[in-house]
């Protein structure tokens, strides 16, 4: 979970509170009069008030019916930005409004007879200021930068590594895969299944799902890497030997572009059909309409059979092509910016592992911030 550190309990999953601890280490704790201060400050207003001031043009354009479709988007995102800000902003103004009034009447409260309506007043001005003190945090946290996909949906990846026996990674690479499907629909994030391998004995070798909804790479970009498992398997081969088997599985997170962000071009590709393999009933086996389709430029490959038509087999997987074709953008752009961010396939070797899930000790360990938290069951269910 990347910089994150939590524990594991519910209704929070692991992404969720892993971000809330971040948010109060000893790094990130301020005093309220910290927040006062800056809140206060002539430029931060000045800033606040020109970006409210925009809030309201951006809405005021997006109900006129002079722009196009194009325009139109951008304003979305533009609002939806800005939207969080400006309502922040406002709760402020109004919060400080309602102090005045109250501080006002305070002072004309100063006989023995208006003694407990003077009580009540400063028990009101007192959890006003408890308001401002929290909107200021949140202000504040809403005008720290995103990094630029962070809003974007993504293709995630999950494959089996390798083991003596293969069948506790397989295992583990299905579990895996079921806990982000889970996950997923914790966040009410739509999840489709782009492809799925079973393994024979009820694993998985590999599986791709495509992921949309609110802030979907945000959430599931620390992820990415070699995730190593450690457990007496319950079935398969292995289980026949009683000991403690350690296997590894990887996770792919790529962000999902809008159709505008790459282009592809027709005369590039080479699209293959197929008969689709696995279950499915009738329709396997007997229907070319799995696909194949080669990037012939970079030589990289997609397929997709997951649905009985071809057309939308088709579909799915020029949208994973485009991600991975968005990804290798992403990772040129990073090593010309000198990131330290590693390639998250790897090669599956257990050195490169980010996160350990030891099962006989019921310990999950995430190696990029040392820390340990338990209860692995509630964790993937």
């Amino acid at each position: 979970v990347g910089l994150h550190s939590c524990a594991f309990w519910r209704p929070k999953s692991f992404l969720d509170t892993a971000k809330l601890s971040l948010s109060f280490n000893g790094r990130h704790r301020k005093k309220h009069q910290d927040s006062q201060a800056l809140w206060k400050q002539e430029a931060v207003q000045k800033y606040l008030e020109n970006l409210s001031k925009e809030y309201q043009e951006v809405s005021h354009l997006l109900n006129a019916n002079s722009i196009n479709d194009t325009e139109q988007r951008t304003l979305r995102r533009r609002c939806a930005s800005l939207s969080p800000i400006a309502a922040a902003f406002q709760q402020i103004k109004e919060s400080e409004r309602e102090i005045q009034e109250l501080e006002a009447m305070c002072r004309e409260l100063d006989s023995r007879d208006e003694k407990q309506l003077l009580e009540l007043a400063l028990e009101e001005k007192e959890t006003l200021d408890k308001k401002i003190n929290t909107l200021c945090r949140k202000l504040f946290q809403l005008l720290v930068p995103k990094e630029k996909y962070d809003g974007s949906h993504v293709i995630l990846e999950v494959t089996a590594g390798r083991t003596t026996g293969g069948d506790i990674c397989q295992q583990f690479t299905k579990e895996m895969f079921e806990m982000y499907q889970n996950y997923a629909d914790y966040k009410r994030w739509t999840f489709d299944v782009v492809n799925y391998t079973p393994a024979e004995i009820g694993g998985l070798h590999h599986a791709a799902a495509h992921i949309s909804g609110d802030d979907v790479y945000k959430h599931l970009k620390y992820e990415g890497g070699t995730h190593r498992v450690q457990r007496i398997p319950e079935t398969g081969m292995s289980s026949r030997m009683q000991r403690i088997h350690t296997g590894t599985m990887s996770v792919i997170v790529l962000p999902q572009p809008e159709e505008v962000d790459v282009k592809v071009d027709p005369k590039d590709l080479r699209i293959d059909t197929f008969r689709a393999k696995g279950a499915g009933g009738q329709h396997v086996n007997k229907t070319d309409s799995a696909v194949r389709i080669v990037h012939i430029p970079t030589g990289l490959t997609v397929e997709c059979q997951q649905e009985r038509s071809q057309q939308m087999n088709k579909e799915i997987a020029l949208r994973t092509l485009r991600a991975k074709l968005y990804q290798q953008v992403i990772e040129k752009q990073l090593h010309q910016e000198q990131s330290a961010r590693k390639l998250q396939l790897g090669t599956r070797a257990q050195s490169e592992r980010i996160r350990t899930y030891n099962f006989t000790q019921d310990r999950v360990t995430d190696h990029r911030i040392s820390y340990d938290a338990r209860n692995i069951k509630v964790m993937l269910a």
